[in-house]
């Protein structure tokens, strides 16, 4: 197996432990196939995938950076991914609280927008499957 398939591969494990649906970036894969294979090899194969820090830890540890930095998209499918490996409501109303003392209040009211909205979707989700 080739360095990238190897670093795919754990990029693909990474996805899979965090629930990521497999739909999730198809029309990034569609407009910029380049940019989700290096997104799945690098990112997740090489970076999430490192010792060092546990896939909870780097979860967080990305919901802060995305919350202090008040990303219009990108914490919905975090907030998502944490509930899916065992982080509470509680919890990331924590980090909220605490990004947003150094990184802006509006920082954390868009947060709290943003973990409303996913936790909406999820509930959507849920009572499509039951």
């Amino acid at each position: 197996m080739s360095d990238y398939s190897e670093r795919k591969k754990r990029g693909e494990d990474i996805l899979k432990q965090l629930g990521w649906p497999s739909d999730a970036m198809d029309k990034t894969k569609e407009a910029f196939p380049d940019f989700w294979e290096m997104t799945v090899g690098h990112l997740f194969g090489d970076v999430w995938s490192r010792q060092g820090l546990s896939l909870r830890e780097r979860e967080l540890v990305t919901l802060a950076a995305l919350i202090a930095l008040a990303r219009p998209v990108g914490p919905i499918p975090h907030f998502q991914n944490a509930a899916h490996i065992g982080i509470t409501k509680e919890e990331i109303l924590e980090v909220i609280l605490q990004v947003g003392h150094y990184a802006g209040w509006n920082s954390a009211v868009h947060a709290i927008f943003q973990l409303t909205e996913a936790l909406e979707e999820d509930d959507s989700e849920s009572s499509k499957k039951s």
